[in-house]
């Protein structure tokens, strides 16, 4: 077994690795080269700087690249031990050093069959049995077998969480759409402004209604406040305490708790401390996605995870579709400065991709000290965002094309549509490929004046080009697709991390502004003025919250 040191030791500084001095060498070399003439020396490039992997064709040839990047991106990759990385991670190595755990999200979507050990156990037998335990609830209440407090089928789901325990399961839900069962209606709750909970129940009846609560302690002050007004809701039109068993249950690790808020402990679906928020999904935190899409569809989507799993675990890396992805986002990130990445998703069920890559990167690799607590001397990671095509081509591509930022884009395709309209789909895809091309190649002054555009307006029509991108192509989006597709980012990811030598999986940047928050609601709600001990600002605020809410609840009591 192999074993990382905590904190790790052994890889040399960033700045010290042969190979990133040497991509620094290269780097003022190629800096300045444009896209155009790359194409125009090599003709055979498409085909140099392609390759297709576990059913996902992937077309990085309008990258800022050369063979020489890609050599001395690969050596760096190996001069920061990914290989070992990826091994320890595997092999449930703790390799989250700070909270001291392993990070085996890629148990989640083992096969039956394998062995991954943590401190002596294997894992994968408990995760197979939660995965049989969301089986068979998942089929009884979509076959109508479960039943409400009184006797009615469940017909609504709502997911109640935050984070990862909620972008996850809306994520998976919009984008499977299409494979979910129609007659019932799935909704998601995460922000603790009431308005999210009043217009997710506005229109349901609380005796067709099943609330999944997921929260791994049961404590998460968001999820909870939620999760208990949602109690009170359904008791107002069910009446007896009894009704939270058959219309609440939970995914969680605190059964006291649990059992304490009515939640039958049957109906509890465990995940573990070595699964992060944001890589659970395909947990049991993905219970309403399996409610949605049935059991068969989800291990579907386990299996395409796995494929991908398996394909960054042994695959070359100058063949590896993750790696190749970090690889490229750190030579923007780190030698041409480029801050952030967007992900333009051409399909539709897509449209909340982006959104759920913004907790997967920016949680994970929002870092600034190396694994061993030194400051980092270099930037980590990249902002991620994002909207389904055609929609972003007429909102923010204008300042990709012409724009003063360099955004290195990633363009998800496919090549058949789940929804056959006329000519909609090859519209679609044409604009793939069309803006993937105008961001490479641009359009040359000489190119305008061609087309009679007079002298003065030359300047506003040239396109500079030479922004790069990706090209990422799949048959269809199915549930299998999708699993490939979100470990392809995890797994870029991971790389990233591994080049920046940050730790991914802990996410100590969240706790700050919750602790207080939890010592201002106490000073928000006293009824006598409070002693206020904060900077001049947020005491100020606090004030005027207080006068203001005070206004207003007077002003609703006179009438």
């Amino acid at each position: 077994m192999i074993t990382i040191p905590q904190p790790q030791t052994g890889i040399i500084p960033l700045y010290e690795r042969p190979a990133w001095k040497a991509l620094q060498q290269h780097y003022a070399k190629v800096q300045n080269a444009h896209l155009r003439q790359m194409f125009a020396e090599d003709p055979q490039r498409a085909e140099h700087f392609a390759f297709e992997a576990v059913g996902l064709y992937f077309d990085y040839s309008k990258n800022r690249i050369t063979d020489e990047t890609v050599r001395l991106l690969l050596e760096l990759a190996n001069q920061s031990g990914l290989r070992a990385r990826i091994d320890a991670m595997f092999s449930g190595e703790k390799i989250n050093v700070t909270e001291k755990r392993a990070v085996l999200h890629v148990a989640l979507r083992a096969t039956k069959d394998e062995s991954i050990m943590v401190e002596g156990k294997n894992v994968v037998p408990e995760v197979h049995a939660v995965l049989d335990q969301m089986t068979g609830f998942a089929n009884q209440v979509r076959s109508g077998q479960w039943r409400g407090h009184t006797g009615k089928r469940v017909r609504n789901v709502i997911n109640i969480g935050i984070g990862g325990s909620d972008l996850g399961p809306v994520m998976a839900y919009e984008a499977l759409k299409y494979y979910s069962q129609r007659d019932m209606t799935f909704r998601f709750v995460s922000n603790v402004d009431g308005t999210d909970f009043a217009e997710a129940t506005r229109d349901l009846s609380a005796d067709e209604t099943l609330f999944i609560v997921s929260s791994k302690t049961f404590t998460t002050l968001e999820t909870m406040t939620n999760a208990r007004t949602a109690r009170k809701w359904a008791l107002r039109a069910l009446g007896d305490e009894k009704a939270v068993a058959r219309h609440f249950v939970a995914v969680s690790t605190n059964t006291a708790e649990v059992k304490k808020f009515g939640i039958d402990p049957a109906n509890m679906f465990q995940f573990w401390d070595w699964v992060g928020g944001r890589y659970s999904m395909d947990s049991a935190i993905g219970l309403s996605t399996m409610i949605a899409i049935g059991p068969d569809q989800f291990r579907a989507m386990l299996a395409g995870f796995h494929a991908m799993d398996e394909h960054f675990r042994t695959a070359a890396f100058d063949r590896n579709l993750p790696v190749l992805m970090g690889l490229l986002a750190v030579w923007y990130n780190n030698f041409f400065g480029s801050q952030t990445i967007a992900v333009l998703p051409y399909e539709q069920y897509l449209k909340r991709f982006p959104a759920y890559l913004q907790q997967l990167t920016m949680e994970s690799n929002g870092k600034r000290v190396t694994l061993d607590g030194t400051r980092v001397e270099y930037q980590t990671g990249p902002i991620f965002w994002g909207e389904p095509g055609t929609n972003g081509q007429h909102s923010f591509y204008q300042l990709i094309h012409q724009g003063t930022k360099l955004t290195p884009c990633d363009f998800v395709g496919f090549f058949q549509t789940l929804n056959s309209l006329g000519d909609h789909h090859d519209l679609l895809m044409s604009n793939v490929f069309a803006q993937a091309e105008a961001l490479a190649f641009g359009k040359t002054p000489e190119e305008v004046r061609e087309e009679g555009t007079p002298d003065w307006l030359v300047p506003h029509r040239t396109f500079e080009g030479n922004h790069p991108s990706n090209v990422i192509l799949a048959e269809r989006l199915t549930p299998e697709t999708l699993g490939k597709l979100v470990a392809l980012y995890e797994h870029s990811v991971f790389t990233q991390g591994t080049i920046w030598q940050i730790d991914s999986f802990d996410q100590w940047g969240v706790e700050l502004g919750k602790v207080l928050a939890q010592r201002i609601i106490p000073e928000l709600e006293a009824t006598e003025e409070p002693s206020l001990k904060h900077d001049s600002s947020t005491n100020a605020l606090i004030r005027r919250y207080r006068n203001l809410k005070g206004g207003a609840a007077r002003m609703k009591k006179n009438g």
